[in-house]
């Protein structure tokens, strides 16, 4: 295959992936089909057939390249941080994007991550997500397992409870519940177990 058909192949793909997303953040996993997803993507239906095994097969694309957006955020994050206690207010900020600018996208990916307890084919993309952020956590060398498996629960049900709010949350209102959620002994001012 030539550079140029595969480059073509690779952003029709693209164009499938990011269709899937939006149908489902418009109109839930139940809108995904074969016709819908050509339909928003632009392009025949069977090319969904040509590039995914299945429907399963094309969420499963559809949250990993949530991981992938996720990892490059975090990486940007990570960039702008020179101590610790910046995190909480790159995290808020973070958050704050994702809710506001990334709202359709977060949605749809919430969606599918839910989803992935009715669908054992989605279930490694969606653990991909926990071990991704994980593995993220203080370069990978974070707190004990309770502790970040803490951490990502509170982001996750920050992000749920900003998507069924009235008012989009703000970087000030999230900062303090995570330095809290980052730094419990810090915002409690009590010393921390050695």
């Amino acid at each position: 295959m030539t550079d140029g058909r595969r480059l073509k192949g690779e952003r029709r793909r693209r164009a499938i992936v990011d269709a899937a997303l939006r149908v489902v953040a418009r109109d839930g996993v139940g809108a995904v089909s074969h016709r819908n997803i050509a339909r928003e993507a632009g392009v025949p239906p069977a090319s969904i057939a040509y590039y995914f095994d299945g429907i399963d097969d094309l969420l499963v694309a559809s949250l990993v390249d949530g991981c992938d957006a996720l990892v490059e955020q975090i990486t940007a994050v990570r960039e702008q941080v020179v101590d610790n206690a910046q995190w909480p207010r790159a995290i808020a900020e973070l958050l704050v994007r994702m809710i506001s600018e990334q709202r359709e996208r977060t949605i749809g990916e919430y969606e599918l991550y839910l989803l992935a307890a009715r669908r054992p084919a989605l279930r490694p993309a969606a653990r991909r997500w926990i071990e991704l952020i994980r593995g993220n956590i203080n370069n990978g060398e974070g707190g004990g397992d309770p502790v970040i498996s803490a951490f990502i629960a509170g982001i996750d049900g920050l992000l749920l409870q900003a998507l069924i709010a009235d008012e989009p949350p703000t970087v000030e209102g999230l900062e303090p519940v995570l330095r809290f959620l980052m730094h419990p002994y810090d915002y409690l001012g009590i010393p921390s177990p050695k």
